[in-house]
């Protein structure tokens, strides 16, 4: 999650690490696929606990690991977005496994809201930032508040909706991923991000 409408760095300026938002948002990206397809009802010929494992190791801890290194690069948008992302995503696979429940009890509607009303802020944040950033913040946004309505109004439509925006959100997510690594590597906008929308400081 890069602070430019440019191609992030491969290395990060004054850091001597490699910018880990593109390892973040592969990680968000394809746990949040997993789970959304449960959702959406397409993965009817799976347990539906295939997201649960990749919630625990890859779109938590590393989103997890990539929001401590964002820390190191001084870049406060990417290491709360990811750190409370990861956190999201072990927390969500711990309540799993202790509470023995699914994903479409109301639970998780009251914890989507939670993360809904986070994620409003950054959202608006997100704005100053580039176009694929913003869009995986709307996209995700889209989804939470889908789900929480469907899930706690018991509208099982609604749940599928939410569903099938947060597999638009995934692709959203490993667009500006795969962006991120190409840039990097090429040290020069391959493919587009977009610059930001506003400039809340201007």
């Amino acid at each position: 999650m890069s602070t430019t409408d440019e191609a992030p760095a491969a290395v990060a300026a004054g850091t001597g690490i490699a910018d880990p938002a593109p390892l973040g948002l592969a990680a968000f990206a394809l746990t949040t696929f997993l789970l959304s397809a449960v959702n959406a009802g397409w993965a009817k010929n799976t347990s539906g606990a295939d997201w649960l494992g990749y919630a625990l190791a890859y779109g938590g801890l590393c989103q997890l690991l990539a929001g401590m290194w964002e820390f190191r690069n001084r870049n406060v948008f990417g290491a709360t977005a990811f750190s409370t992302y990861g956190g999201f995503w072990i927390g969500l696979g711990l309540w799993a496994i202790l509470a023995h429940a699914a994903p479409g009890t109301k639970d998780v509607g009251w914890i989507l809201l939670a993360f809904a009303i986070f994620n409003t802020y950054m959202l608006i944040f997100s704005t100053q930032l580039n176009m694929a950033v913003f869009g995986v913040f709307l996209t995700l946004e889209l989804t939470e508040i889908f789900l929480f309505i469907g899930i706690l109004g018991g509208a099982s439509g609604m749940v599928k909706a939410g569903g099938v925006i947060g597999i638009i959100t995934a692709f959203v997510a490993w667009y500006t991923s795969a962006a991120g690594v190409i840039n990097g590597m090429k040290g020069k906008q391959v493919l587009p991000v977009g610059s930001p929308l506003f400039n809340l400081g201007a």
